[in-house]
């Protein structure tokens, strides 16, 4: 994962939350452990930021002490969302999260889905979104292994990414 120039992993923002590259995430959650605070971890590519996101997001960090977010790598966003995405790079993706109140802190992974790096984190829950059944996600059971639960977040409806792509290629095509 390439972390760009702005990566404040070093320098403390405070306008900003922390990116982490995985092994200091492993390390601010080892620290988060001592001071007994609940940890809620989501996961997404969050490719063309939106409301939804936000409220999502919101909702995610209402369910504990610290939000850590894991961030799909542009590779994976590919291989998810198909050849033409992301359409904002993840350096770009990554300082949008930070700039988010809610988000205490993002790190990267470039895998399809986010158990490798549960395993590393073990939060005390797991947020995705009720478009899911917790039972079907391949996640679950790391998560419950560790102790932690899944909770869903409501989904606000008419809020998507792809729902804003289509909508920004049908206004703008040469046929409008």
């Amino acid at each position: 994962m390439k972390y760009s120039h702005w990566s404040n992993t070093t320098v403390a923002d405070p306008y900003f939350a922390r990116l982490l590259e995985r092994n200091a995430a492993i390390a601010y959650r080892a620290m988060l452990r001592t001071t007994f605070r609940r940890v809620v971890f989501t996961n997404g590519c969050f490719d063309v930021l939106h409301a939804g996101h936000v409220e999502y997001l919101a909702w995610a960090r209402a369910q504990g002490d610290i939000l850590i977010v894991g961030l799909n790598g542009d590779a994976s966003v590919r291989a998810l969302k198909g050849e033409l995405r992301p359409i904002v790079p993840f350096a770009q993706r990554a300082r949008l999260l930070c700039a988010i109140r809610s988000v205490d802190a993002v790190v990267g992974f470039d895998e399809l889905t986010p158990e490798l790096l549960l395993e590393d984190l073990r939060p005390d829950i797991h947020v995705k979104s009720d478009q899911y059944r917790a039972e079907d996600l391949p996640e679950l059971r790391v998560v419950e292994r560790h102790g932690g639960v899944v909770r869903l977040a409501p989904h606000i409806a008419g809020t998507s990414t792809s729902g804003i792509i289509e909508r920004v290629l049908e206004r703008f095509s040469p046929e409008s």
